[in-house]
């Protein structure tokens, strides 16, 4: 926590002083009330929930404004998500042939999501760099008791915290088995909207379209490739975690700016997004930091939204899980040598063909029993967030200061998000082992300075 946060026994505590039950109200009946939604394969892969915390600044008092005052953020908040959530509850059922093995669909209950409301003395401004992880921020959250049941994860919880300074932290926590991240950002930006009319489109279940198709995947390779993927989805989620020191590198728009001039200079008329180019220059950065030796293979493995990949596309309004992993790989001394031209174009490629078969194929492989693995240093992984920009989020108090993600499951995933206070800005999370922080600093910010 920040140095500057006065000691006290009490002053750093965050008290919560009402938890409310959430109950959809006032709506018609939905699509799916009282019935089992499948999962698709991907939406079972990580059933966790997945916090994000957002900060945003003191209303101005009344006479210091033109506009109404502001009512209290927690009635507003309570409102919105009692008249927009279709509040689902997971359901399990065994899955045959195997009386082992466990798959999670969800059942349209209405049996309610979770609101918490909370004060604590603490100031935002003593909380430091808001884009640099603070432990304190894993108490602005409203986190279940531990369940070795995975029914018992709720789908939505949410906290909203008054600050000493009189701003407010929502800590907001959603179930990665119902949002990838595009569909968690739309379902926040909508909070306060009558959001439960987008939700007919889950009806189209991404495990029946695989299904229909299933015999239409005829290529060996696509299929080779897509278990390739899933095995190195499953590296990182065992030892080793609590080692990771999560630091935060802000890139201003010059300096992707400057990363996307290198990369067009062999690329002739070609462009290239940010993404493409800063994964390209931190793939390097990170190699070179972590001193991989030069023989060994070291991949690259990026997120695609597969929303307009698939045939037909999944309707506008998706919920759910709609990402797969893509990669390249060469060895460390041919990365080395790679101009970043090369490697952006390597990555085009890769996502050029996730196409249907491909997405069939992946998910299909996720039928396959899978172990998990202990992350490696030559696995880089990547995840775009710059399509979803949170900051944005209103709740009620206008755009956020910074909206921060906590510890994700698998810390040394590096994310990329927009920077809240640059347009053309890139603001870069990952987890590193404390002993490779300098080294990775010097590598991927000296080239940009």
């Amino acid at each position: 926590m920040a140095t500057q946060i006065r000691e006290g026994y009490s002053y750093h505590k965050v008290f919560i002083t009402k938890t409310t039950t959430i109950h959809p109200r006032n709506h018609p009946p939905l699509p799916h009330e009282g019935k089992i939604i499948q999962l698709s394969n991907l939406d079972r892969k990580c059933p966790v929930l997945m916090y994000l915390v957002f900060f945003y600044r003191s209303p101005p008092p009344p006479h210091q404004s033109l506009s109404p005052p502001h009512p209290p953020p927690f009635p507003l908040l309570k409102k919105g998500l009692g008249r927009s959530s279709l509040c689902l509850v997971p359901s399990f059922r065994e899955a045959a042939p195997q009386p082992c093995h466990w798959e999670a669909d969800l059942s349209c209950t209405n049996s309610g999501a979770l609101l918490a409301e909370a004060v604590t003395q603490v100031k935002i401004s003593e909380l430091g760099d808001l884009s640099q992880y603070n432990d304190f921020f894993e108490k602005l959250v409203y986190k279940p008791p531990p369940s070795s049941n995975f029914f018992d994860i709720p789908l939505v919880v949410a906290q909203v915290t008054k600050m000493g300074c009189g701003g407010y932290a929502v800590g907001v926590g959603t179930n990665h088995s119902l949002f990838d991240g595009l569909a968690n950002y739309e379902f926040l930006s909508a909070w306060h909207l009558k959001w439960w009319e987008r939700w007919s489109s889950l009806n189209q279940s991404m495990r029946e379209l695989i299904k229909q198709a299933a015999a239409s995947v005829d290529s060996i390779d696509v299929v080779g490739k897509a278990e390739v993927e899933c095995k190195f989805a499953e590296m990182g989620s065992s030892s080793g975690q609590k080692h990771f020191f999560l630091k935060t590198f802000s890139l201003s728009s010059g300096m992707v700016e400057l990363l996307k001039c290198k990369a067009r200079a062999g690329l002739g008329a070609t462009s290239c997004s940010s993404f493409e180019v800063v994964a390209a220059h931190l793939w390097k950065a990170r190699t070179r930091a972590l001193g991989i030796a030069k023989n060994r293979i070291v991949c690259l493995q990026f997120t695609v939204d597969t929303r307009s990949r698939m045939d037909p596309p999944l309707p506008r309004g998706f919920t759910g899980n709609a990402f797969v992993l893509s990669s390249i790989s060469c060895t460390a001394e041919e990365l080395e040598h790679q101009t970043l031209s090369a490697i952006v174009e390597k990555i085009k490629e890769a996502k050029r063909s996730v196409n249907d078969d491909y997405i069939r194929a992946y998910l299909e492989a996720l039928d396959a029993p899978q172990s998990s693995l202990p992350g490696l240093p030559e696995l880089t992984m990547v995840s775009d967030w710059s399509r979803t920009p949170y900051h944005k989020v209103d709740f009620g108090l206008g755009e956020a200061i910074y909206a921060s993600p906590l510890v994700p499951p698998f810390q040394q995933v590096a994310y990329f998000m927009q920077s809240p206070v640059q347009a053309g800005g890139v603001d870069v999370r990952i987890g590193l082992h404390q002993k490779h922080v300098a080294a990775f600093s010097h590598y991927f910010l000296a080239a940009l300075l």
